[in-house]
Order: C-alpha cells, then sequence, then structure tokens
C-alpha cells in the first residue's frame, strides 16, 4: 500500500467517524443522547441529564473537524494533514482522559469499546504526525 493511500484511508476514517458524530448529534440531539452509539447501547445518558445546546454545538463542532480532516483526505498536502491532525488531537485526547478518568456505570464491553474506540482516535493522528515527511518527499 502506499503511504498516500495509507494517508488516505486514515483521514477518511477520522473524517467519516466526524461526520457521523456531527450530522447525528446536530440534527437528532435526543436521539444522540438516548442511542449513541447505537445497537441498543446508551452511552451520553449515563453521563448527565440532557442538555440541546451542548449536543447540536457538539455536532456542529464535529461537522467542523469533518472538513478540515476531509479536505486534508483529498488534498494530501502535508501542512494540512499536520493541522487536522492536531486538531483530531486537540479533541480526542480530552475526550479519552475524561472518559478514562469517569468510568462509574460503565460495565466490561462498552468500557472496552468506548476507550477503544477512543484510542483510536488518538493513535492515528499520531501516526499521520509521525508518517507526514513521507509525504514530502513524493
Amino acid at each position: 500500500m502506499t503511504h498516500s493511500r495509507w494517508f488516505r484511508i486514515v483521514l477518511g476514517y477520522l473524517a467519516a467517524s466526524a461526520l457521523v458524530l456531527g450530522v447525528w448529534a446536530l440534527l437528532a440531539p435526543r436521539s444522540f443522547y438516548d442511542n449513541f452509539p447505537g445497537m441498543g447501547r446508551s452511552w451520553v445518558s449515563i453521563d448527565g441529564p440532557f442538555n440541546e445546546h451542548l449536543l447540536r454545538d457538539f455536532g456542529a463542532l464535529n461537522l467542523a473537524l469533518f472538513c478540515v480532516l476531509a479536505y486534508a483526505a483529498i488534498t494530501l498536502l502535508p501542512q494540512l494533514i499536520r493541522v487536522a491532525a492536531v486538531a483530531q488531537l486537540v479533541w480526542g485526547v480530552p475526550h479519552f482522559l475524561y472518559h478514562a478518568l469517569n468510568t462509574d456505570g460503565w460495565n466490561g464491553s462498552d468500557l472496552v469499546a468506548n476507550l477503544g474506540g477512543l484510542a483510536i482516535a488518538v493513535a492515528l493522528p499520531l501516526m499521520l504526525l509521525a508518517n507526514t515527511p513521507k509525504l514530502e518527499g513524493r
């Protein structure tokens, strides 16, 4: 697999994740609160009362992150990839740490899935940052 393809896959995955979160939370905040991540699970409502304003802001910010990640995936400009990766980390690291430090009410499989998914959202942009120099010589 070429470096370009790998970068597009990773950026595309992060962009798609932000798009799904953003659209769902912005357009249907109550559904997101009650039903995220789906499949009969409910990870958001476990952490406090419903706040429509907060969830719509969360959705809009995820859509903004989607725009940066998607454009980086399309253009593969090294500087833009770095900005997109740092933006993902600015969001992903505090989000991961919050959930890692606040595990009350979670059962085993939900805890593993939640923290695992959030860890991926931190590991992938770190990998992008570490490998961006490989794109500069293409």
